[in-house]
């Protein structure tokens, strides 16, 4: 499936090679040099997927990211970036980056990475087809929470809560799964499609998904640590 892409990159020999392959891939690619452009291209245009960028001129990675979700905008972002330390790593990930990579990278992992991402969107973007028999999920619930599949709209107490593409996949994966424990392992391949990726990428995400459903996330008690195996959810 075909998709446009926006690349958040400075460096001209990087973007210009991402460009071609993922044209080469059926997908078509703008290249934005600096963050103050990345930002008006994705408040201006659609886009299936942005390749961010960390180091940028104007506005760096984390600064575009943030602005980005601050209005609402959830477009699926991978960070690709020559920082390889914990704490931009984390900082991407708590701000809604589905993914990070580090430069330098292997093209086809990160192509993979992004096929990974694009798939998971369509799968839960496109309707499926709706058997006149069959009662289709529309909706899942816990506690004063209320997920709409079909509108991929989350509340809690009546309130819209927003979440990114992964958090709400994430989110609705537990909840369809109660009183069962997964290792981190199991999640990365059932939720992010991946064999296997960074510790942190899911305690991260399950950290927020805490804060926005938890009474206190210090003592949740829907999303559950079981140590040594991984998280259980209680509804």
């Amino acid at each position: 499936m075909t998709q446009r892409i926006l690349i958040v990159e400075d460096d001209e020999a990087i973007a210009t090679g991402l460009a071609l392959n993922l044209k080469l891939a059926g997908h078509q690619t703008v290249i934005a040099r600096d963050g103050d452009a990345a930002l008006n291209w994705a408040t201006d245009e659609d886009f299936g997927l942005v390749l961010l960028d960390m180091n940028l001129p104007k506005k760096n990675g984390l600064e575009v990211l943030s602005a980005m979700r601050a209005a609402d905008n959830l477009v699926p972002v991978i960070v690709v970036s020559a920082r390889d330390g914990e704490f931009d790593k984390v900082a991407a990930l708590r701000l809604g980056a589905d993914d990070y990579v580090t430069k330098p990278f292997a093209l086809a992992e990160l192509m993979a990475r992004i096929e990974a991402v694009l798939r998971r969107t369509a799968t839960t973007s496109t309707p499926a087809p709706t058997p006149a028999p069959a009662v289709q999920e529309t909706s899942l619930a816990f506690s004063d929470t209320v997920i709409d599949l079909s509108q991929r709209v989350v509340t809690r107490g009546g309130v819209e809560v927003k979440l990114t593409h992964l958090e709400l996949e994430l989110l609705a994966f537990f909840v369809r799964h109660p009183s069962q424990v997964f290792s981190r392992a199991a999640l990365f391949q059932q939720v992010w499609g991946q064999s296997a990726g960074a510790v942190r990428t899911v305690d991260n995400f399950v950290g927020q998904l805490r804060k926005r459903f938890e009474t206190n996330p210090e003592q949740p008690r829907h999303f559950i640590t079981v140590r040594g195996s991984g998280y259980r959810f209680d509804p």
